[in-house]
């Protein structure tokens, strides 16, 4: 049995932590990223609906191996990992569907520890969708959500009501460059008591031609991904993009092991964004970088850890090392 409370009974909660201020968000982080000499703006603006339900293609493509990946670790390793954690209480940062979640959940139910859930996500329709269905699938489970950006809302999250896993997984964590990310782990150490625990997935390094693909499929699904945070400004600030004019490039930086993904213009452009009173130039040739993902190794790993107060406890990994999930503890 878990160390706190169990919850008796199926509930669903929603606390919003957004407060209307997801385009308030977005502007500011558009204003900041536009301006910069090499423009930019932060992955987490992909995830409109539309965005969403393209990312979920991706997740499907043959060259897409992260997601696939990431969820046989867990089909065999769950148990392991609930075993080793003896969590009661999953804490997932950026949800989405949680498609994965349930083979965390199951494996607490089979340990008799099953007692919430607590999704992070800025869609409300995807926590309340994903809500409705676990608790009808999981006698007395309590679902929790939290409306709002993991980066900025932690401080909101409820109370802990067991021993708690904080699962940040997909390898998101790679989106960080180095000293944010070891910044943002920081953040999640604050949250986390002596027997609580964080359970990282993480991209590993490996050959070139694979992580090109991955993230530049035959199919072009990536990049109609790229090219869909246009369409969101476009809609959410006025501006006036034209998507096509942008091609989409997955680059390999190998001096920081990371894909970085850019749309490039076609021709010389003006473009006007009035929600946030900007105007700004594209030359021909010039890119807006839209995310970088960062692949890492296991003593990477363990030093950006470590710089934020966490040890390594655990690591699962893939026969071809192309994933890893890492659970860690506080330093304390």
């Amino acid at each position: 049995m878990s160390s706190g409370t169990r919850f008796a009974a199926p509930s669903i909660t929603i606390d919003h932590a957004l407060d209307g201020s997801a385009t308030r968000t977005l502007a500011e982080d558009a204003l900041d990223g536009l301006t910069q000499p090499l423009k930019q703006l932060a992955p987490k603006h992909f995830y409109d609906s539309r965005g969403a339900a393209l990312f979920d293609e991706i997740c499907e493509l043959p060259e897409y191996y992260p997601t696939r990946t990431e969820r046989a670790i867990l089909e065999q390793e769950a148990d392991r990992i609930i075993a080793s954690s003896g969590a009661g209480e999953l804490v997932e940062l950026g949800s989405g569907s949680a498609t994965k979640t349930r083979l965390l959940l199951d494996a607490m139910s089979r340990a008799g520890l099953l007692a919430r859930y607590v999704p992070v996500d800025v869609h409300e329709a995807s926590v309340r969708a994903s809500a409705e269905q676990l608790v009808s699938e999981y006698p007395g489970l309590a679902v929790h959500g939290l409306i709002g950006d993991f980066e900025r809302h932690l401080d909101r999250l409820p109370p802990p009501g067991a021993r708690r896993l904080v699962a940040f997984l997909g390898g998101t964590v790679g989106n960080f460059r180095p000293g944010s990310r070891r910044r943002f782990l920081r953040t999640i150490v604050a949250l986390l008591r002596p027997a609580d625990r964080l359970l990282l997935g993480t991209d590993l390094v490996k050959d070139r031609a694979t992580l090109i693909a991955a993230y530049d499929d035959a199919a072009g699904v990536t990049a109609e991904f790229n090219r869909n945070m246009l369409r969101v400004l476009n809609r959410e600030l006025g501006a006036d993009f034209d998507p096509d004019c942008f091609e989409h490039l997955a680059l390999y930086d190998e001096r920081n092991d990371w894909i970085e993904m850019r749309l490039r213009a076609r021709k010389p452009q003006t473009v006007r964004l009035p929600g946030i009173d900007l105007t700004i130039e594209f030359a021909q040739g010039e890119d807006l970088l839209t995310e970088i993902s960062a692949k890492l190794t296991r003593a990477r790993l363990e030093a950006d850890l470590s710089a934020a107060g966490l040890a390594l406890t655990d690591w699962y990994t893939d026969e071809r090392g192309w994933f890893a999930l890492s659970l860690a503890r506080t330093i304390r």
